[in-house]
C-alpha cells in the first residue's frame, strides 16, 4: 500500500513557489586522484547505492478529488540519467565560477512530476578538481523515514563498498479508483486522516489566498514605483533568482577562541556569523541604520523525555536567539550568544555534538535539510536561519576520490532573502550561505566579513593586535575529534 504524506508536508508542497523552492542543496569538492573518479563512475556509485533510499524513485501523486493527502508512488518511468547531470566550467574553473552556476541550478523548481531529486558532476575546477551538487526536496528527507542521498554515496574509506545487484523494480502506478477507494478506506480506519486531510485543504486555500494578496501587493508596489520597504535588510520579497557565498574556515582557529573564552565552538560560529553581519551592516551605512540584533532562528538537536532519542527527524527544535550586531567587541559579542543557550545547556535538553552523530539517521546533510524544515514550520518571529551542523574530522571518499570541501546551500523562505548553513568538515569549518540575488546584490561581501569576523575572535584570544593580509597567512588545520556544535565534551 502507498504511504500517505504527511500534512506538513503537504503544507511544504503549498508554501512552494516559484521564488521559495523548497529544496535543499549541498557543493561538495572532490580531488579524483588516482581514482579515476568522472561521471559514469558517479552514474554507477548512484545506481548502486539508491536502494538504500527508495524513496529517491518515487514521485508525488494526488488524490482524485482530494479525498486525502497525496501518496508516494513508484515512477514507472524512473530515469537515472535525468536524475544524475553532466555539467563542467571552463579550465581552470574557479570558486567564483562554481556559485555563480550553483546559484543558477538551485534556484529552479524541482519537477513536481519525478522523484524530487537532482545531483550535477561538474567538470574543470582548477587542479583536477570535481564537484559535486546535490538538491533534495524538503518533503524527501525527513530523517526519520529518508535520509539524504549524499550520506549514502560517501565512504569512510578509500576503497569503494562492494554492494549486492539492485533488484528494484517499480510497482504499477495505482489507478484513480484504487486512489479513492485507498482514501476512503484509511479515512474509515484512521480517525486521523480526515482531519489531517481538512487541515492540509484548509491550508493549501489560505496559503493561495495569502499568495495571491502578497502578489497584487507587489503589483501596486510596482506600477507605484516603489519597493516594499522594512526596518531590516535581511527582511523583504524574494525573486527567482539566487547568490551563493562560500567561505572554507579553519576547526583549529574555532577551537582556540572556544578555549580562550569558554562556550562552545557553536557558540564561536554565531559569534562569527554576528560579528560579519555587523560589518556588512556597516558597508552599506555607518549608522547601520539603528539596528542593534538580528533575530535568528537556530535548529538545535534535543533530548525529548517522552521518545526515545533514535530518530534525527524527531530531535530538532528551533531556537531563537538574538545576534548582537549593535556590539562592537566581539568578546562581549561572543558571551552574549553563548549565554542565551546556556538554559538548554544546564538543563541537560540539549544533545552534546558527539551524540548527535550517533544519533539514527545523521549525516550533516541530513540534518541542514530537518533544520530547514524546523525553520519553515515557524515560518515568522525572525529575521535569519543558522544551521550549523558537526562533520566527520576525518576525510571522506566518493569511489575512491577524497573530498575536501562541503558547503551547504540552505534554501530561503518568503521573506526571508539570507539563510545560512555551516558543516564542519576534516579539520575545517565551511560556510554557505545563500542569498536573493535582488534583494542583496552585496551579499558577496559577507564571504570577507565571515573570515574577518573570525580574525577578530582568534586576535581576541591570543592578544595580537594585528594579522599579516590573508595572502600571507598558511596556518595549518589541526585535526579533531570534536564536531562543532553541540555542548563542549
Amino acid at each position: 500500500m502507498s504511504e500517505r504524506l504527511r500534512p506538513r508536508d503537504v503544507a511544504l508542497l503549498a508554501e512552494e513557489s516559484a521564488s521559495t523552492p523548497m529544496h535543499n542543496a549541498t557543493v561538495e569538492i572532490f580531488e579524483p586522484g588516482q581514482s579515476g573518479f568522472d561521471y559514469p563512475g558517479l552514474v554507477r556509485l548512484v545506481q548502486e547505492r539508491l536502494s538504500f533510499v527508495p524513496r529517491y524513485r518515487q514521485r508525488v501523486q494526488t488524490v482524485p478529488g482530494r479525498l486525502a493527502n497525496p501518496v508516494w508512488v513508484d515512477d514507472e518511468h524512473f530515469d537515472l540519467g535525468y536524475h544524475v547531470r553532466r555539467s563542467a566550467l571552463p579550465r581552470p574553473g574557479s570558486l567564483d565560477q562554481l556559485r555563480e552556476l550553483v546559484a543558477r541550478i538551485v534556484s529552479r523548481p524541482l519537477d513536481r512530476n519525478r522523484p524530487l531529486w537532482e545531483m550535477y558532476f561538474v567538470e574543470g575546477l582548477a587542479d583536477g578538481r570535481v564537484a559535486l551538487l546535490s538538491k533534495s526536496h524538503q518533503v524527501l528527507v525527513d530523517g526519520m523515514h529518508t535520509v539524504d542521498l549524499g550520506q549514502v554515496l560517501l565512504d569512510t574509506s578509500p576503497e569503494p563498498k562492494e554492494l549486492g545487484a539492485d533488484e528494484w523494480r517499480a510497482r504499477s502506478r495505482p489507478s484513480p479508483f484504487a486512489l479513492m477507494a485507498g482514501a476512503v478506506r484509511d479515512s474509515v480506519t484512521d480517525p486521523h486522516v480526515v482531519p489531517a486531510t481538512a487541515r492540509s485543504t484548509t491550508g493549501a486555500v489560505l496559503r493561495g489566498v495569502a499568495d495571491a494578496a502578497r502578489s497584487a501587493g507587489r503589483v501596486v508596489d510596482a506600477l507605484a514605483n516603489r519597493t516594499p520597504t522594512s526596518g531590516s535588510p535581511i527582511i523583504g520579497p524574494l525573486s527567482q533568482q539566487r547568490r551563493v557565498v562560500a567561505v572554507r574556515t579553519d576547526l583549529a582557529d574555532h577551537r582556540k577562541v572556544r578555549d580562550a573564552h569558554g562556550g562552545t565552538v557553536n557558540d564561536v560560529v554565531l559569534a562569527t556569523v554576528t560579528g560579519a553581519l555587523r560589518a556588512w551592516l556597516l558597508t552599506r551605512s555607518d549608522t547601520m541604520r539603528g539596528i542593534r540584533e538580528v533575530r535568528a532562528v537556530v535548529p538545535i538537536s534535543v533530548i525529548d523525555d517522552e521518545m526515545e532519542a533514535t530518530s534525527l527527524g524527531s530531535q530538532i527544535a528551533a531556537h531563537f536567539v538574538d545576534l548582537p550586531v549593535g556590539e562592537a567587541s566581539p568578546v562581549v559579542r561572543l558571551h552574549q550568544v553563548s549565554y542565551s543557550f546556556q538554559a538548554d545547556k544546564e538543563s541537560g535538553r540539549a544533545v552534546a555534538a558527539s551524540r548527535l552523530t550517533s544519533i539514527s539517521g545523521f549525516a550533516p546533510a541530513t540534518f541542514h535539510a530537518i533544520g530547514s524544515r524546523v525553520a519553515a514550520r515557524e515560518r515568522r518571529g525572525y529575521e535569519l536561519n543558522v544551521t550549523n551542523v558537526p562533520g566527520p574530522q576525518a576525510p571522506l571518499y566518493a569511489a575512491g576520490a577524497r573530498m575536501t570541501e562541503t558547503y551547504p546551500v540552505p534554501p530561503l523562505l518568503e521573506g526571508h532573502p539570507l539563510a545560512i548553513g555551516v558543516t564542519s568538515y576534516d579539520g575545517h569549518v565551511f560556510y554557505g550561505l545563500t542569498a536573493d540575488r535582488d534583494l542583496l546584490p552585496d551579499a558577496d561581501l559577507l564571504g570577507p566579513c565571515i573570515q574577518e569576523a573570525l580574525d577578530e575572535l582568534v586576535d581576541s584570544a591570543t592578544g595580537g593586535r594585528a594579522r599579516a593580509p590573508r595572502g600571507r597567512r598558511r596556518r595549518k588545520a589541526t585535526r579533531s575529534t570534536e564536531p562543532a556544535t553541540g555542548k563542549r565534551s
